[in-house]
């Protein structure tokens, strides 16, 4: 539930992922990337592109 309510906040742009809590990041990073389809969020050390050259 956290973890859904953090995504959002990623998606919205009120939160940056960086600022999500370390517990919840592998969960939202999860959820941004498998069920939003949006890695340009996600760091790529949790399976996005965001900081992917």
């Amino acid at each position: 539930m956290m973890a859904m309510l953090f995504a959002q906040r990623v998606i919205l742009g009120k939160t940056e992922f960086a600022a999500v809590p370390a517990k919840l990041k592998p969960q939202v990073a999860d959820i941004l990337v498998n069920e939003c389809g949006l890695p340009e969020l996600v760091p790529t050390e949790f399976g996005g592109t965001a900081d992917a050259e």
